[in-house]
């Protein structure tokens, strides 16, 4: 049987997308070990993302724990979705943004310095890492979005838009945006690089 290697709504078993879709179909058919599966194959990266999203560990531990027991409640409407990958970031996205938007309602008019820190990214040396974590904090919180999902997640710009729910040209614009930014921000590793 030939499988079009564009056909995103029918990924490859053995990538991401195609285990997140697999642990649909075993959430749907009441599959108890699913969820654990889904888990263990998009836990890590979904907390990568949702970290640059809230700027925050522990909000994006909760944001994706939060995100686990909505499709743990309702595994049909994840099962459902035609891109379940797609899907299951937006989930995760929305549950950061609420955890985001309830921390900002109880701020005082005094702002206080969050002295919690992003979790590292996961970079090859540990000074640069730093550095990097540092740019992509500097710049606004779309931007680093769309570079987290498109850079790591190696997401395309159709998936950011479907997940982001902003149109394609306005994910490439930020995507260019955020690149010009950081490209200025990282000079200082060039030399390191070259």
């Amino acid at each position: 049987m030939y499988e079009d290697p564009y056909d995103v709504t029918n990924p490859p078993a053995e990538s991401l997308a195609g285990q997140v879709a697999q642990c649909a179909v075993g959430l749907k058919k009441a599959d108890v070990g699913a969820l654990g599966r889904l888990y263990d194959c998009a836990g890590p990266r979904l907390l990568r993302y949702v970290t640059a999203l809230v700027r925050n560990k522990f909000d994006a531990e909760d944001a994706v724990q939060a995100a686990f027991v909505r499709i743990a409640q309702q595994p049909r409407a994840f099962a459902a979705a035609r891109l379940p990958w797609p899907y299951l970031l937006r989930v995760v996205r929305n549950e950061g943004l609420k955890i985001v938007q309830k921390k900002q309602q109880r701020r005082t008019s005094a702002s206080v310095a969050d002295a919690e820190s992003v979790d590292e990214i996961l970079v090859e040396h540990e000074e640069s890492a730093a550095v990097v974590r540092s740019a992509l904090e500097r710049l606004p919180q779309e931007q680093a979005e769309v570079v987290v999902l498109k850079i790591w997640e190696e997401m395309t710009f159709a998936e950011i838009a479907e997940v982001t729910s902003e149109s394609l040209n306005t994910v490439a614009s930020r995507y260019r945006y955020a690149l010009d930014k950081l490209s200025r921000s990282l000079e200082s590793l060039a030399p390191e690089y070259c």
